[in-house]
């Protein structure tokens, strides 16, 4: 995986300072990141074992049929 950030240089460097917050930029590119890791290992399971994949899709689909505003 390319895109992981790199590890602090030097414990002693940044001890004194706190962290430049995060623009929403970046916490949006992150997220998405994610989410796309989070669809491919779902659907590697899906392959991987079928028959847990659908019994787990029948649950989720019961809950949806099941739920109340």
């Amino acid at each position: 995986m390319p895109d992981l950030e790199e590890p602090a240089k030097g414990t002693a460097e940044g001890a004194g300072r706190k962290p430049a917050p995060e623009t929403d930029a970046e916490r949006r590119r992150r997220r998405a990141q994610f989410l796309r890791e989070l669809n491919e290992a779902k659907a590697l399971r899906e392959r991987v074992q079928p028959r847990r994949a659908r019994a787990a899709r029948m649950r989720q689909a019961m809950r949806m049929r099941t739920f109340r505003w």
